[in-house]
């Protein structure tokens, strides 16, 4: 469980909304808890003329500019998930000051030998939030009744889905219902402290993984689960598949983002249309448990105001499903769908 409440953010020479994604999130969802942003080339300006978020949490130069920091969190999400080597003297000087430091990346903290002798001479942690030894197969697990679990999926990868989710969470809350968020990915683990990190599961293991996440948190009412990857990206929909099976989810809620048209990370190859993808959510997911569509999310952020309203109101017509963009219109929509779905669950 990640409990810290004095978190410095690292992103020094990759302050950009690409690169940057963790820190975008956690001074979105963690903004109390963040006392500073670590750029030394934008030092004296705050996160949110850095990043366009975080509001006056200030951009410093140094660690040492945090003096009360109880942990150091590596804020980038960058091809590759390498660690940059130019950042070891920082993450050293947190070690030996007694730093936690929490990376989400596939570089491992704990494989350093360095950084390794630094944490046990001043008793801090090494945190991979990716480093797992989840070795269980999934075994069908019939779910509470009362616990409705509703999983995003999407066109492509690094369009809203993790978002979704955290907004529609907190929807139900601000409504007093009994939610719980279920983070499958580095960064919303970072966000909510706990979590599975899905994409380093062994491939055997996927499904039973979140199984096992959804299992431990049945007593809720309410299970919000991150999607990763989607059905038809070449490279990632085997964790796709693995989460929906797993979570059996319910109900669903298909995340795409306005214009986009090629695959991420595969420049030269298209998206595959969105109701041929959203028919095989459905088919794979039915494959395992009563499941529906409940909504749609859209990521508008290259749309102005105008034009992100007639795209929502063409996919409503489109799909027939309630649609929104959760930064732009809030989420009330996809909120009012999960409690209808809820009590046509609970009525069958």
């Amino acid at each position: 469980m990640l409990s810290h409440r004095r978190i410095a953010i690292l992103t020094d020479g990759y302050s950009t909304p690409f690169v940057a994604k963790t820190a975008i999130s956690l001074l979105r969802y963690r903004t109390a808890d963040v006392a500073g942003l670590i750029d030394a080339a934008a030092a004296g300006s705050t996160s949110q003329e850095l990043l366009d978020v975080g509001g006056q949490i200030p951009v410093v130069k140094a660690l040492s500019d945090v003096p009360d920091a109880d942990a150091l969190y590596i804020g980038i999400a960058p091809p590759g998930g390498k660690l940059p080597e130019e950042w070891r003297p920082i993450i050293l000087q947190a070690l030996r000051r007694g730093i936690d430091v929490v990376s989400g990346l596939h570089d491992f903290l704990t494989e350093d030998a360095e950084y390794i002798d630094a944490a046990a001479g001043s008793k801090s942690r090494l945190i991979d939030v990716r480093r797992n030894r989840l070795k269980s197969t999934a075994d069908c697990h019939r779910f509470r009744p009362g616990c409705t679990r509703i999983h995003t999926v999407g066109q492509d990868c690094s369009l809203g889905k993790m978002v979704t989710s955290l907004e529609v969470h907190r929807g139900l809350v601000d409504r007093k219902e009994n939610s719980k968020f279920l983070a499958t990915g580095q960064t919303g683990i970072m966000i909510s402290g706990e979590g599975v990190p899905i994409d380093c599961v062994v491939a055997d293991f996927i499904s039973g993984a979140a199984e096992q996440l959804a299992r431990q948190n049945e007593q809720h009412d309410f299970l919000l689960i991150e999607g990763q990857g989607s059905i038809s990206h070449p490279a990632f929909s085997a964790v796709t598949l693995g989460l929906l099976h797993g979570s059996a989810p319910d109900g669903l809620i298909f995340c795409y983002e306005a214009g986009r048209t090629h695959v991420k990370g595969l420049d030269d190859i298209p998206i595959a249309p969105m109701k041929d993808q959203m028919e095989a959510y459905l088919v794979a997911a039915n494959l395992r448990h009563p499941c529906k569509f409940v909504g749609i999310a859209i990521n508008s952020r290259h749309l102005n105001d105008e034009q992100a309203i007639a795209e929502i109101e063409r996919a409503e017509a489109t799909f027939g499903l309630p649609a929104c963009d959760v930064y732009r219109t809030g989420a009330d929509k996809l909120v009012e769908a999960c409690l209808g779905l809820r009590a046509e669950v609970l009525g069958r």
